[in-house]
């Protein structure tokens, strides 16, 4: 596959779009553990809003998991195209 078409910096956008979420989802985590959760306190706990957020967090972890760079096929961690 053509490196250009399909990244740009070596991860496809929902690779990024991915990404993001578990960066925000790690450092809900993160603030869990002392006692805060930006989760809760943007929407109301145990709402449809939170529990979408977490079912983000959780599919884009799965995502990242079992899914493979957009340019080669080459898993996490080597470079697209290489």
């Amino acid at each position: 596959m053509d490196k250009g078409s399909c990244c740009s910096g070596g991860m496809c956008t929902v690779h990024k779009v991915s990404m993001v979420i578990l960066l925000i989802g790690g450092l809900n985590w993160g603030a869990v553990a002392f006692g805060y959760n930006f989760v809760d306190q943007l929407f109301v706990a145990g709402s449809t809003a939170s529990m979408v957020v977490y079912g983000l967090v959780g599919l884009s972890a799965i995502m990242m998991l079992f899914s493979k760079k957009c340019c080669g096929g080459d898993k996490m961690g080597k470079s697209c195209g290489k």
